[in-house]
């Protein structure tokens, strides 16, 4: 199978009619190029969308308030209400599946300014949490702390911001730990600051935003025990999105919802949502092994008819080796071997092609800086694995019915044709 004469002679055939050979190496080279091009844009897609996730507690779900849409229990319909602290206590009970339940109340963004500091100021959102939020967040704590419960009970007035309030608010040499800011009238101290989980390092834009105590929010703008939402996260193994209808009736019994009332409990099941990008994700990469292998078929077949041409052209030297006792089998293994040689030839410079073209793109991204929705195209050692092998069960079937037709040619009948 590996020997010098053999290597020799397939080399001989394919340099026979350079042009030809040539032609049919671009249609196989072709298909595998444009499959791994396909699963490295997908690739490329999937690593961008999933950036938003990135830090986020994705088995999670955001709770608010609508006005009603039926009366009941003697309260009007197209009532407004509030969720209360006694919510969220109420569904610790109820549902021990929930890990964190985040009660959060926020100023609304007011015309002017709402926080300053010494002659700057700006308008920022601000929030008022428990501590676990950070674990509902994509955001890390870059400089001091993040307030603990601690805090929350003793109601101290600290806050922490984000790192693009630090840029608009202070002086790069200016000590930002300590320092006190105005949010609405109120003093604050920043005893940290903090930055998002993000691989590209941006995020300016949501970086500007103020966290502090809920307790402290609810004295300092007069919230009692209201509560604006909440972010609720299930435990590990359990998906929040079963838990959503016991969440709801247990927040309607509370409130005095009717139990028809579909309007008055408004969510976001972050869950759900994940995994209908997950499915998308799935969907990109069967669609792009279904085109790039619909494409390397072509390619295939292309190899094929050629190895049928060859065959053709080959009849008396097949029937000369026939008449001499040469086995069938070694004539069919000959040109099993041509194709198959031809094919993974072929396939690893459409390969290699393809790398090429993703460093260039991951080169060029790293100049012109990240994209939208798209972040490092590449594909895995076990996608190229998965080439290779598509590349000799091509070639294999490239081969195997010009194969059998040489192995059929008659001696008698091949030494007569011209």
């Amino acid at each position: 199978m590996f020997s010098r004469d053999r290597w020799k002679e397939i080399l001989e055939v394919l340099s026979s009619n350079t042009l030809r050979t040539l032609a049919t190496a671009f249609g196989v080279g072709w298909g595998i190029f444009i499959l791994i091009i396909l699963l490295a844009a997908g690739k490329g897609l999937e690593n961008g969308i999933r950036l938003n996730f990135n830090g986020v507690a994705t088995n999670t779900m955001f709770l608010w308030t609508q006005p009603t849409t039926l009366a009941f229990e003697g309260l009007p319909e197209n009532r407004r209400f509030n969720y209360k602290l006694e919510d969220v206590d109420l569904l610790r009970q109820n549902i021990p599946e929930l890990r964190i339940i985040s009660p959060r109340n926020s100023l609304r963004n007011s015309v002017g300014d709402n926080v300053i500091r010494g002659t700057e100021s700006g308008n920022y959102r601000v929030f008022g949490d428990y501590p676990e939020i950070i674990e509902q967040r994509p955001i890390y704590v870059s400089k001091g702390r993040f307030f603990n419960h601690n805090d929350i009970s003793e109601r101290r007035k600290v806050v922490v911001i984000g790192d693009g309030i630090r840029k608009d608010l202070f002086r790069a040499d200016e000590a930002v730990l300590g320092s006190y800011i105005v949010v609405s009238g109120v003093n604050f101290m920043v005893i940290g600051t903090y930055k998002e989980k993000t691989s590209n390092g941006g995020g300016e834009n949501s970086e500007r935003e103020i966290y502090m105590p809920f307790t402290s929010f609810s004295q300092a703008y007069n919230r009692a025990d209201n509560v604006g939402w909440m972010a609720l996260t299930a435990e590990d193994g359990t998906s929040i999105s079963t838990l959503t209808e016991a969440i709801i009736n247990t927040v309607k019994q509370s409130r005095k919802i009717h139990p028809n009332d579909k309007r008055a409990i408004g969510y976001f099941d972050l869950f759900e949502e994940y995994n209908r990008v997950e499915s998308l994700f799935g969907a990109l990469r069967f669609v792009a092994y279904f085109v790039g292998i619909l494409v390397l078929l072509s390619g295939i077949i292309g190899v094929s008819n050629i190895m049928l041409i060859v065959i053709k052209e080959r009849t008396k030297e097949i029937g000369i080796r026939r008449a001499l006792g040469e086995d069938p089998w070694s004539i069919k293994l000959q040109i099993l071997m041509e194709s198959i040689f031809l094919t993974i030839i072929s396939g690893m410079v459409g390969i290699i092609f393809g790398a090429l073209v993703i460093f260039g793109v991951n080169t060029l991204l790293d100049v012109v800086g990240p994209v939208d929705m798209f972040l490092n195209p590449s594909v895995s050692l076990g996608v190229v694995l998965s080439a290779l092998a598509i590349l000799i069960i091509s070639g294999l079937l490239a081969g195997f019915i010009p194969a059998n037709k040489a192995i059929k040619v008659r001696p008698i009948e091949a030494l007569r044709t011209e």
